[in-house]
């Protein structure tokens, strides 16, 4: 799922980290990278520091839960 204008990172983190499930993030070149992890969350965080949102990223969600959990995030933020 591809997940634009994240505007509360830290919010959004929160709802990754609360995901029953393995979260992937797909980086540009294919990789796919466990969203779960700090390292990870600080690498996402990188493309943030230009203006405080991230404006587009790829997830992948494993249980059908956290699909929901996620879109219903999104939806509401």
């Amino acid at each position: 799922m591809k997940v634009q204008n994240i505007k509360d990172v830290n919010r959004f983190f929160e709802v990754v980290n609360e995901c029953k499930g393995r979260i992937e993030l797909v980086t540009d070149e294919g990789d796919r990278l466990n969203l779960k992890s700090k390292l990870t969350q600080y690498v996402a965080l990188a493309n943030v520091f230009s203006d405080g949102t991230i404006k587009e990223i790829e997830l992948v969600a494993y249980n059908s839960d956290d699909v929901m959990k996620l879109s219903n995030y999104m939806m509401n933020q």
